[in-house]
């Protein structure tokens, strides 16, 4: 006996990306414009960071309408994973970018040019705005949507680096040191290098078909094992569909047969404790407890050993 559920339970979230892409976008062109005028390369890095999120949102913007496409002949599972493979690419382009920043970066700390820091103030604090407005944005959404709760996650990082290069243009003000500005962009660079590194390091994960990081299948192989109908649990796989669908197949060992009831059941709470929406249960039932088990179809007659 086996049962096939999917769930599709993703709120409709096209206005608020669509808002978040608006606004920080604009708001890359204008640091990047700001960045240029001033000769600052803290509000460059900032604007490198944003852009990194811009790309961010895009991502999960289009994980999120792609999930929602229905699969075809040649696409059986859908076309989730072009996520996965936009995120690879955009991570190790802007590996790239930062590599080049903290080139620029060392090379102006011993040489730092004089950056006018009130409008670098002002454009920082601007920055300050509309992150923490495109994360208001996603507060709702990222409850129950992993893929969402990532944007979130963003948008409130780059609050944080906004606040970052405010403070360092406050510090020139006060003391005039220029390299505080350079020494802002390297330290502003880590923070994107390290996330990039993560983004590739998870997509790449995810690409090979990792178990996601928030399942843990222990406790999911223990949860399916501690069922009072089931005896045992083998042939075990979670793995993604895409950056917001995960796929299970077990086979659970069983005295009796269950019923269909119990599979759907069963379905339904993966989906609610862990976030499993795409699950395929296959029934064997044992044999007088030696461990031996037939495969089973709908009637429970005998199909193979």
């Amino acid at each position: 006996m086996s049962v096939h559920t999917h769930y599709d339970e993703t709120p409709s979230l096209h206005r608020p990306f669509i808002w978040a892409l608006v606004l920080n976008l604009g708001f890359v062109i204008i640091e990047l414009i700001g960045g240029y005028w001033t000769g600052s390369l803290a509000l460059l890095a900032d604007a490198a960071h944003n852009t990194m999120d811009v790309l961010g949102l895009i991502i999960a913007w289009g994980a999120l309408s792609l999930g929602r496409m229905a699969p075809s002949s040649r696409f059986t599972y859908g076309m989730g994973r072009a996520s996965i493979l936009a995120a690879m690419a955009n991570a190790i382009l802007i590996l790239i970018a930062v590599g080049a920043l903290v080139w620029e970066a060392s090379q102006n700390l011993s040489s730092a040019k004089d950056v006018p820091a009130q409008t670098v103030l002002w454009i920082a604090l601007a920055g300050i705005l509309v992150n923490g407005g495109s994360a208001l944005s996603f507060i709702k959404g990222s409850h129950h949507d992993l893929n969402v709760r990532g944007a979130f996650l963003h948008m409130i990082s780059d609050t944080a680096v906004s606040a970052g290069v405010v403070i360092s243009a406050l510090a020139i003000m006060a003391t005039g040191w220029l390299w505080l500005d350079p020494l802002a962009a390297l330290a502003i660079s880590l923070v994107i290098g390290w996330s990039a590194f993560k983004l590739l390091k998870d997509a790449f994960g995810l690409g090979m078909d990792q178990v996601p990081q928030e399942i843990d299948i222990h406790e999911v192989q223990a949860w399916l094992g501690g069922l009072p109908e089931v005896q045992s649990v083998h042939d075990l796989h979670i793995w993604p569909l895409s950056t917001t669908r995960t796929a299970l197949t077990a086979h659970l060992v069983v005295p009796q047969s269950p019923g269909r009831d119990f599979l759907r059941n069963v379905a339904e709470e993966l989906n609610g404790k862990f976030g499993i929406a795409h699950v395929t249960l296959q029934i064997e039932r044992s044999l007088g407890g030696d461990g031996v088990s037939i495969q089973c179809d709908t009637n429970c007659q005998e199909i193979g050993h």
